[in-house]
């Protein structure tokens, strides 16, 4: 049986080789028609600690690997849409000449 793949961006990084994912899932509903979100968090085994705050992962099923943690982080997809970027890294024109 195929394993789930679940993509999501990254809540939260602040347990030791855990990454908190919450998932959207759109759809319509079924009485009224009108499309829902609906958001799920899952924790994530992340071996490296590699994930920040804001990044779109790819997360797949596996065994249990503690009491609340079944998934392991696949792959980054990218940064999320509504991630802030800050201004002290914004490089301007005169600093790179």
């Amino acid at each position: 049986m195929p394993k789930k793949i679940l993509q999501g961006t990254v809540v939260s990084t602040a347990g030791d080789k855990t990454a908190v994912v919450e998932v959207v899932r759109r759809f319509r509903h079924p009485l009224y028609g009108k499309f829902v979100k609906q958001n799920k968090k899952f924790k994530a085994h992340d071996e490296n600690n590699e994930c920040v705050v804001g990044e779109v992962v790819n997360i797949q099923e596996h065994r249990p690997i503690s009491k609340t943690k079944s998934f392991v982080v696949l792959s980054k997809v990218g940064v999320a849409k509504d991630t802030k970027v800050d201004v002290d890294e914004v490089v301007t024109e005169e600093e790179v000449a």
